[in-house]
């Protein structure tokens, strides 16, 4: 207890004499970066997350050709989880004399549990959101169903046994774009009509759903207790397991968010480090005292410990409350630009907040506060001697295993983490590597300027290992706000780029082969370009290098659900634009005797499936063998059409198939769709506008989140700018008194004072901009998987923030220095 109070009172007294503020402000800062991106992100995610799950209808979805046993719905009401049930099958809908094949859709009074749907009162006007389903008795078609049975609103059809009244055009439904290539033309009736109807009998083909949506952790905890149920046939599909395109887009967002809370803890970490070298440089002389009083090591090591843990504590606490409250004003702001309202926060950022504070203190500033314990008792005679000069690499080879530890937790991707790590680590090397050139090259330099440039070289020179933990220090700064402002505008620019206005927006399948020229003919009639037509062959997985494969051999859900369905093959001579070869080599014209495959980096992730595998397929009622040449990395995200399997031409061209197409078409031209189908009426045309729409606002609203979230992370930097100008002040104060003393002016001061940060700050702003281009070029290219453009604007930006941002901001550092009194600092040396 003595030791307790003895650093409570210590720590009291550092904190009045103003000695603890810098490290307190910037552990402040730093956990007020980390827990506002916390909680907003938390909040943004969740949100992002209940619009993407409109696509499914549902936060989950259990699928099943056999009717869901009702005590999966009693399960649902007793985690207090929404439930709301549809079934599907295919009947023949009968209007006059027409007959046509549907996909008959019924759904009861809750559908959907996310999103609304959208229904015309004609063909081809304007849709509008609705909660409401039909009435019994009624029926909503699509548009391509009212073509093809040429029936008007009020008129009647049959659906087996029943008659039903055609009262809206279906536009839109949530959960139908996850299944994008299985949609017949839809009917969606009352799920209170179908007994009526006799369609559904025992031996029926019906597919059966159970939506279920709710608080995040009750959606958990009823999907932790439905896997272990084991019913047969029984899927489950959740947000990750929708469509590529939405998950690509999630992920995306994820990491942007994952960065910028991975830089602000590694700013933070950087500036304790800094504030934490003044800090212990200035208690010296008190552990010289307490050593002569008889103060052992381990004595004055708890008692600084105890000090780092308190103020680490409390500055978490605060920094957390800061957190708390910026994250408000953030909401609102986002609150402006959205419709969708966003949940409350939870309590989680709270504690991962303080870990993440006394991880980063701890990590960051232990290792120079142990220091202390080593200061010899003599130095109350000697003020140059002090504890043996520990090597740099050493903190921060601990400071950076703290970064470690804490970074991948932040940003939730390992990739990104090692990329992001990597590239501060390099950047510090390098900076420090060519800062030591640059000192050695103005050593030289100094004899030939005149006075004031003397002083500001010499100031640099003299001080070479504060110069270049300086120029590190601030070389890293200007690194991370170049890379979170031009270079994060740059990224998210081409982010957002890659689903363009003109992307695709219809999709044409059901295409015959012997329609394929007909169907370009028609584009050329047309005035437009014919889009390009990719083949299309339905084939299962049957075997991995002679090995059968089955649903049961992969504990992944996603990989079962692979196994248990059929692929959309196709064949290809060349690979599409927006593919690209990460394994092995495309085949060529020399390989035309080849049987090979290509197979998207996902699935062959999630299958185990490697290159040189030799693959089989059963594609109607034969089995096609091949081996794997290459895998793709897709971007699912352009809304272009994409195959998980590709083969060359020789392997498929000769199984049955049919053939796909997706083009864009404005709003003015939709009539066109009309003509089309009535020239080939056997085509299925898929408007997919509205799930583009959700992808759009996906990632529109997750990059204003990233511009926000960016923003707090900047504190963080300008803390390590200031923390750098700061680390040699004590140093600066007495050299300023000294050159008073032997006559020095103010006015040389200053201009030595200009020059030695300007240099500096020119120097370590050209570093900064050419790292920073380094990395959003890394970033972009291995982690998000986008183009990136080298800003030609980044060199200049660079220059200026460094001369002009550090020259200033080390005058307004060091103007106290120039207003200490000379007497006073020399009777203290």
């Amino acid at each position: 207890m003595k030791i307790i109070r003895f650093a409570l009172t210590a720590l009291q007294r550092d904190w009045r004499s103003g000695e603890l503020q810098l490290i307190a402000i910037a552990l402040i800062i730093a956990v007020a970066s980390v827990t506002s991106v916390g909680f907003f992100t938390s909040r943004i995610h969740h949100a992002t997350e209940y619009q993407a799950a409109e696509l499914l209808a549902a936060d989950l979805v259990l699928a099943s050709p056999d009717p869901i046993p009702a005590f999966f719905v009693a399960q649902a009401r007793d985690l207090n989880v929404s439930t709301a049930q549809s079934l599907s099958f295919r009947s023949v809908v009968v209007a006059g004399e027409k007959l046509q094949l549907a996909e008959v859709k019924a759904v009861d009074d809750n559908y959907p549990l996310r999103g609304k749907l959208r229904t015309a009162s004609e063909l081809f006007t304007s849709a509008i959101e609705t909660r409401q389903i039909p009435e019994p008795g009624t029926a909503w078609l699509d548009t391509r169903m009212i073509q093809l049975l040429n029936v008007a609103i009020g008129e009647q059809i049959s659906l087996g046994a029943s008659q039903f009244v055609v009262s809206r055009v279906l536009a839109y439904e949530p959960d139908r774009g996850a299944e994008l290539f299985n949609i017949a033309p839809r009917i969606l009736i009352n799920l209170a009509d179908v007994p009526a109807t006799q369609l559904v009998q025992p031996a029926s083909r019906v597919h059966y759903r159970l939506l279920l949506a709710g608080a995040p952790e009750d959606i958990a905890t009823f999907r932790q207790w439905a896997r272990t149920q084991r019913e047969e046939n029984l899927a489950m599909r959740g947000l990750r397991e929708a469509r590529p395109e939405l998950r690509a887009a999630l992920e995306r967002a994820e990491q942007f968010l994952g960065l910028a809370a991975l830089v602000a803890v590694a700013l933070a970490g950087l500036a304790i480090v800094l504030a934490t070298r003044r800090y212990v440089a200035r208690h010296f002389d008190n552990c010289a005292i307490m050593r002569c009083l008889g103060a052992t090591q381990g004595y004055i090591s708890r008692t600084y410990l105890i000090q780092l843990l308190t103020l680490g504590f409390v500055a978490s606490l605060a920094g957390c409350t800061l957190g708390f409250l910026v994250q408000f004003g953030l909401s609102r702001l986002m609150s402006e630009l959205t419709s969708a309202v966003l949940p409350p926060p939870t309590w989680t950022p709270v504690l991962s907040g303080v870990a993440v504070g006394l991880i980063t203190l701890l990590g960051f500033g232990l290792p120079e506060v142990t220091r202390l314990k080593s200061v010899p008792p003599a130095r109350v005679l000697r003020r140059d001697l002090g504890p043996v000069p520990r090597q740099n690499v050493t903190v921060y080879i601990v400071a950076v295993a703290a970064l470690a530890a804490l970074a991948p937790w932040q940003s939730g991707y390992v990739q990104l983490t090692a990329y992001t790590l990597g590239g501060l680590v390099i950047t510090s090397v390098v900076l420090a590597g060519l800062g030591w050139i640059v000192i050695k090259l103005l050593s030289g330099l100094r004899t030939r300027v005149g006075v004031a440039w003397r002083f500001g070289l010499t100031n640099i020179v003299r001080r070479a290992g504060s110069s270049i933990v300086q120029i590190v220090a601030l070389g890293l700064g200007i690194t991370a706000m170049l890379l979170l402002t031009v270079v994060r505008t740059d990224l998210i620019a081409e982010w957002q780029d890659k689903l363009p206005a003109d992307a695709p927006n219809q999709f044409i399948i059901n295409i015959q082969p012997d329609e394929v020229e007909d169907i370009k003919r028609f584009f050329r009639e047309q005035g437009d370009a014919p889009p390009l037509l990719y083949p299309m062959v339905r084939g299962r997985l049957i075997a991995i290098n002679k090995h059968d494969v089955a649903p049961d051999d992969y504990s992944d859900p996603r990989a079962q659900r692979l196994v248990d369905r059929e692929f959309n093959l196709s064949w290809a001579e060349v690979p599409q634009s927006n593919n690209q070869i990460i394994e092995g080599v495309w085949w060529t014209a020399d390989d035309q005797d080849e049987r090979l495959f290509s197979i998207e980096q996902g699935i062959a992730d999630t299958l185990g499936i490697k290159l040189n595998d030799d693959l089989v397929f059963r594609i109607a009622d034969q089995e096609v063998k091949g081996t794997v040449s290459n895998i793709r990395f897709v971007e699912w995200d352009s809304f272009n059409v994409n195959f998980f399997v590709i083969a060359n031409p020789e392997l498929l061209e000769a199984s049955p198939a049919t053939y796909i197409t997706s083009f864009h078409l404005s709003a003015e031209h939709k009539p066109l769709l009309n003509e089309l189908i009535k020239r080939f009426p056997s085509i299925t045309i898929l408007d997919v506008d509205a799930l583009m729409g959700q992808a759009r606002q996906i990632i529109n609203r997750a990059a204003t989140a990233v511009e926000y979230v960016f923003v707090l992370t900047l504190l963080a930097g300008l803390v390590v700018l200031f923390a750098g100008i700061q680390a040699t002040h004590d140093e600066r104060i007495r050299e300023i008194a000294l050159l008073r003393t032997l006559g020095a002016t103010t006015s040389q001061l200053v201009k030595g004072l200009v020059t030695e940060f300007t240099c500096l700050g020119l120097f370590t702003g050209l570093l900064a901009a050419v790292a920073a281009s380094i990395c959003g070029y890394v970033l972009a290219t291995h982690v998000f998987n986008i183009d990136y453009q080298f800003n030609p604007w980044l060199l200049p930006i660079g220059l200026i923030i460094g001369a002009v941002g550090i020259g200033v901001a080390g005058i307004i550092g060091t103007r106290s220095a120039l207003q200490q009194s000379p007497i006073a600092t020399l009777r203290q040396i």
